[in-house]
């Protein structure tokens, strides 16, 4: 099968979704299928993780969105451009992610020349998109299969465009997650791992792991930040030159994975609009004990094998991490082997069923 994957987001800039839709092509063309992965972003050359081709169209802009910024292309260029290398891919299938976000796909979702699935990732309503469902309307009956990523995705898709969606987990890698071997730290490490932005949390974490180090200086925690963005500074400054305080920025998986193999406890702090917690699974599938704050999307993803803290509340997460640490063998090794009933062969296995129903439905139109 001939799939086009399309990401509405660059992937120069990390993120869930482009995390999704670089493994899913990874997958699928391990699986036997042709895949083209289209993205934002004509001036990033990185080369990606995936066999298959990444063409890349317009400028870069970033705009404000569910408490982060989008990385996006808003050119009629772009649109048009990517409409075009969709044409001379000639797929069977094309898998909008977030097909509603601007604007790179709508030009393939408006003319609605092949079978189209579209999976919807965001959590939390967005009162512009709202004022468009008059627009967007008779768009949303050009998808032949909508999926959601999670109950609060599906809800969002719901209110927001009148779509009704299947929801499906997201994906991990839990091969590429283990090719690290598990080291156990020399001092108690904690690791964290995603963007520098405020509703991400970790001011929240950062303070709690000063107020142990001040309170408790004969057993001090080492925290390890992993990612960019722009608290970072803030950040920094906070910590004030501590130096079992570590900012790593973006790192390739590889290394992040070994950060994670070899930490004491792995947090997650978020505090709002995560639609499902795919580093949350993550985190359990490297066999470390996960902290999560208690959020939807965590909550959700977790399934009651991470230990559950207050969202922002630095306190409450210092008590939790000590928890974590106490955590015996067996409670590790459950959260493992439930992370790995999330994997992405087992999403993709799922998709290429939709895949199917959806050239069938098109077909019938």
């Amino acid at each position: 099968m001939r799939v086009a994957l399309i990401s509405p987001y660059a992937l120069s800039v990390h993120g869930g979704v482009q995390e999704q839709v670089i493994s899913m092509s990874r997958t699928l063309c391990a699986r036997g299928h042709e895949v083209l992965v289209i993205a934002p972003d004509e001036a990033d050359t990185a080369t990606y993780d995936t066999p298959a081709p990444v063409r890349r169209f317009g400028s870069l802009v970033t705009l404000p969105a569910n408490g982060s910024r989008a990385p996006l292309a808003l050119s009629r260029r772009a649109r048009r451009a990517a409409y075009n290398a969709v044409v001379a891919f000639a797929p069977d299938v094309v898998h909008l992610h977030e097909p509603f976000a601007p604007t790179l796909g709508y030009t393939v979702l408006a003319r609605h020349r092949w079978p189209l699935v579209a999976t919807f990732h965001r959590s939390g309503g967005f009162a512009p998109l709202r004022y468009l469902r008059c627009v967007f309307g008779t768009v949303v009956r050009r998808i032949d299969l909508a999926v959601a990523v999670s109950a609060s995705a599906a809800t969002t898709a719901l209110n927001d465009f009148a779509c009704d969606t299947e929801v499906l987990f997201n994906g991990i890698d839990v091969e590429r997650l283990r090719r690290a071997p598990r080291r156990a730290p020399d001092h108690v490490t904690v690791v964290t791992v995603g963007r520098l932005e405020e509703r991400k949390g970790v001011t929240t974490l950062l303070s709690a792991v000063l107020a142990h180090n001040a309170t408790s200086p004969e057993a001090p925690w080492h925290l390890e930040v992993v990612g960019a963005g722009p608290e970072r500074g803030a950040l920094e400054r906070l910590a004030n030159g501590d130096r079992r305080i570590r900012f790593h920025g973006a790192l390739a998986d590889k290394e992040k994975n070994e950060l994670l193999r070899s930490a004491s406890v792995i947090v997650c702090p978020a505090l709002r609009g995560e639609s499902f917690g795919i580093v949350v699974l993550e985190a359990m599938a490297c066999e470390v004990p996960v902290v999560v704050s208690d959020i939807d999307g965590y909550r959700q993803a977790a399934g009651g094998r991470g230990l559950l803290s207050a969202p922002g509340d630095a306190s409450a997460l210092e008590a939790t991490i000590l928890r974590a640490l106490e955590v015996n063998d067996s409670w590790v090794a459950s959260a493992a082997t439930y992370a790995e009933t999330w994997s992405m062969d087992a999403l993709v296995t799922r998709y290429e069923t939709l895949y199917h129903e959806a050239i069938g439905h098109f077909v019938s139109r």
